[in-house]
């Protein structure tokens, strides 16, 4: 599930952002900036639960 996100729903999500950011023209540097911050870290909020256990061994795993 995680690579499909990767894969296909981040590309999605950043020509949304990029439309989107487009529309608004050119802001203030430090605003524009905190736009980016904002839109960087707000497309990991839902998926977090599936990022979470990416890498880890399984629950039944005895070691």
């Amino acid at each position: 599930m995680s690579l499909l996100i990767l894969l296909v729903g981040l590309p999605v999500y950043l020509g949304l952002a990029w439309y989107l950011t487009s529309l608004i023209g050119r802001p203030n540097v430090l605003l524009e900036i905190l736009i980016y911050v904002g839109l960087g870290v707000l497309w990991a909020l839902p998926f977090k639960a599936v990022f979470k256990g990416v890498g880890q061994a399984p629950p039944d795993d005895e070691r």
